[in-house]
Parts: C-alpha cells; sequence; structure tokens
C-alpha cells in the first residue's frame, strides 16, 4: 500500500508571485485603497469648495472621467505591474537624466565641466553612470554596495518529465531541502545564450588526425562540417541556468566576511543540489565578466576579457610603443 502511493503523482499548488501583497477589502491591496480614497477624499473636497459656485452635473463631468482614469490606473496591470506604477516609472525617467557616461570615480551626480582655459562648449554634459556592481573579486563576488554582495553559479537541468513518481519525489525533496537552508535572498535565472561552435569545429579538426582508423577521421570531418554550415545557417541558442546567491546579514555588506558567507551559501547548494542531481558550479571573477558581458551585450565577442585594463588599473605602454628604436635587450 505504502509503494503504491509512491507511485502516485503529488500535486501542490504553487502561487505564481509570492511576493503579491495581500487584498485587504473589495479585492485591492493596501496601496490600491490607499490612492483610491485620497483621490475620493480630493473629488469630494472639491465638490465642498465648488458647490455654491458650479451645478452638480458640471461637477460631474469633471469628476466621472477623473475616476476613471484612477480606477484604471490603480487596477490595470501590464507585464506585472501596476498602471500607477509604470506611470511613476515613466515620469522618473523622463525627469532623470537622459545621457549617461561611465565615470565611477567622478563625485557627485554630474561629470565637472571642463577647464577654464577650454573655449568650446558642446553643451549639457551627461551624468555619471553609476553601475550596481561596483567591483568582482578573483573568485568571483559581486560587490553591490550598499545592497551586499553576491556570488553566481552555472546550474545543470534535470529531466523531471520522463522521470517515475517515486523519482519525481526524491528529487522534490532534494530541492526543499536546499530551500530549507536558505538564510539569504536567492535568484534563479534561466536565460538564452548565443552558441558559439568554433571551439568544438577547432577542436574536431585537431584530433582528427590522430585516430586510429582513416573511418573515423573522415567521419571526424564531416561532423566538423555540419557543425560549421549548422552554425553558418541557424541562428543558435543554448539555455544557461544561473543561481545567484546574496549576503544573508546586511550587516557584512563590503568585507571580507560578507565574501566567506556568500561562498558558503554556494559551497553549501552545490552539496545539496546535488542530491537533486543538479550540477553546480560556482563562477570564477573571469567567468562572471562574461556573463555580464554577453547579458548586456549578446551579439558581440567577449573572449578576451580577463586581459582588459579595469576602470581604475594604471595603462602604461610598452617602451617599443615610445621608442621605436628602443632594443628591450639592451642591445
Amino acid at each position: 500500500m505504502a509503494r503504491r502511493e509512491q507511485d502516485l503523482p503529488m500535486a501542490v499548488p504553487v502561487p505564481a508571485d509570492i511576493d503579491r501583497p495581500d487584498r485587504i477589502a473589495f479585492g485591492l491591496t493596501a496601496r490600491q485603497l490607499a490612492v483610491l480614497g485620497s483621490v475620493a477624499v480630493g473629488l469630494w473636497g472639491l465638490y465642498e469648495a465648488t458647490a455654491d459656485l458650479l451645478p452638480l452635473g458640471v461637477f460631474l463631468t469633471v469628476a466621472v472621467p477623473l475616476t476613471g482614469i484612477a480606477i484604471v490606473a490603480v487596477v490595470g496591470r501590464r507585464n506585472g505591474q501596476g498602471f500607477d506604477q509604470l506611470l511613476w516609472a515613466i515620469l522618473r525617467h523622463h525627469r532623470g537624466p537622459q545621457r549617461l557616461v561611465p565615470a565611477q570615480a567622478v563625485p557627485g551626480q554630474r561629470v565637472p565641466d571642463a577647464p577654464s582655459w577650454v573655449q568650446c562648449r558642446a553643451g549639457a554634459l551627461p551624468s555619471p553612470l553609476r553601475l550596481p556592481v561596483t567591483a568582482i573579486s578573483p573568485e568571483g563576488v559581486l560587490d553591490l554596495g550598499k545592497d551586499g554582495q553576491v556570488v553566481q553559479c552555472t546550474c545543470s537541468g534535470v529531466n523531471f518529465g520522463l522521470r517515475t513518481h517515486g523519482e519525481q519525489r526524491v528529487l522534490v525533496a532534494g530541492f526543499a531541502r536546499w530551500l530549507h537552508s536558505l538564510t539569504g535572498p536567492v535568484q534563479i535565472v534561466v536565460r538564452a545564450d548565443r552558441l558559439n561552435l568554433d571551439p568544438a569545429v577547432a577542436t574536431l579538426r585537431e584530433i582528427a588526425p590522430s585516430l586510429p582508423h582513416p573511418a573515423l577521421e573522415d567521419a571526424c570531418h564531416a561532423h566538423a562540417a555540419f557543425l560549421e554550415e549548422l552554425a553558418g545557417s541557424r541562428d543558435l541558442l543554448r539555455r544557461q541556468i544561473l543561481l545567484v546567491l546574496a549576503t544573508p546579514d546586511a550587516g557584512t555588506r563590503g568585507s571580507p566576511g560578507g565574501q566567506q558567507a556568500v561562498l558558503r551559501q554556494a559551497a553549501l547548494a552545490r552539496q545539496l543540489l546535488a542530491t537533486a542531481e543538479v550540477r553546480v558550479r560556482p563562477l570564477d571573477g573571469a567567468d562572471v565578466q562574461r556573463v555580464l558581458a554577453t547579458a548586456t551585450d549578446p551579439h558581440g565577442e567577449h573572449t578576451q576579457l580577463d586581459t582588459e585594463a579595469s576602470a581604475t588599473g594604471i595603462v602604461t605602454a610598452s617602451p617599443t610603443l615610445l621608442h621605436p628604436d628602443h632594443d628591450p635587450d639592451g642591445r
């Protein structure tokens, strides 16, 4: 009987948006009730102030459209956001700076003016671009300043649908053990990344002559040619699953203790998710830079990020560049 119960499917309803605010009254949240209440109080005050000056019909002509706009703005939603939140974001974007430039070392909210001896004036100067990531350690820990520190890990997928109900229960139990171990914020990101087959093709071309049989060599060259044709005729994508772990304690922000705490969370996730057949690999600094670069510029080439200079690093020229006749060996 117990074995038969284990083979039965298990279905548990989980809300799609666990951060959805509670409904207080009339199917509305506290924020929606506050906005509509403010509009109602404002219209009532306007009616009391203009009751002796305007007829009721004129007041209703103005009040009814305003009430309808307020209801639509508060109740309506698009892409998971309320219309009032979208309108507020539009206003903040319109009033904010439209041109931003990388200037992490510039204090304040605007780029300083040019020196007084510069005669040319190009108009209004742009504002500095404040990126959320302030530093990336060699271990792959991202420093977000006041928002703490995070670490990124890549995860493998699990074919859940082809498992039996008993195997699915085991996988769910392993995933649940990891969820119960969490002490800080966590985010699971599933993104599509460009698939570059050039390294695989180069490897096949390289190992083909060393194969023990001519038929294997021909098959290796044929497979390399197939991959080249596939890459030239299709826009190939691959799915990447990222696990983002943040510092569990706000008091450890920007400190070595915060880095060690978030790295321990990554090691614990790697250990616990292995029971759910999920392979977790923490990313180092170079891999994190590559992930961020491909997220901001998916169609660019990002293979030399580890050799590029940092924003605050000192750049020195080669002696042969400054003095073409200079001999580096001293001869």
